[in-house]
């Protein structure tokens, strides 16, 4: 099983709200106490190897640009068949803060990482956590949404999506240990 937590590489991108799905992964990961974060250049991504249970998994924190997001995740995944144990988390402005939801074999939803990845696999059929990142007013027009998704989680807002984070930790144990469907009909109903 591949997790992969979608963002964007540096520093001055760390608390964005583009940069949920790698938070979100980087709360999975240290919730689990998992080991430490290994550079793969070969898959351009950030990556740890564990169980849990006894089920492998590989966390990857790609570490191309959002919009480029599919040239890593087509280093790991070489076939249809192996995208179906894809999971990819990425922030989804359709979404309060907050919430999220687990779907498969769905479209972009105008995500440009999800995009990339659909592309580069020439498949839609891998699981996705959408993490909700939209105030209770969901911005409209082009530049005030980029200006909105590239700008940092408020103090508060991280404070939710900390706690949205342990939920899907939870919802991501149960993809792993119990299957995606298990996961969708438990979670998708909060």
């Amino acid at each position: 099983m591949i997790i992969a937590g979608l963002g964007n590489p540096g520093t001055e991108y760390k608390n964005t709200r583009h940069n949920t799905g790698r938070l979100v992964l980087e709360i999975f990961h240290q919730k689990n106490d998992l080991p430490d974060w290994k550079e793969n250049k070969k898959f351009k991504s950030l990556v740890c190897e564990s169980k849990i249970g006894k089920t492998k998994i590989s966390l990857f924190l790609p570490e191309t640009f959002m919009n480029k997001s599919g040239e890593a995740i087509s280093k790991l995944i070489k076939s249809k068949k192996a995208a179906e144990d894809l999971v990819v988390i990425h922030d989804d402005l359709d979404l309060p803060l907050g919430r999220f939801k687990i779907s498969f074999n769905r479209g972009t939803g105008g995500h440009r990482g999800v995009s990339s990845i659909i592309k580069a696999l020439k498949t839609e059929a891998f699981t996705r956590i959408r993490v909700g990142i939209s105030p209770k007013k969901k911005p409209t027009g082009e530049q005030v949404v980029v200006d909105f998704i590239l700008g940092e989680f408020k103090t508060k807002e991280l404070e939710i999506l900390k706690k949205t984070a342990k939920k899907i930790s939870e919802a991501i144990e149960t993809i792993v240990k119990e299957g995606r469907e298990k996961a969708m009909g438990k979670y998708n109903s909060l």
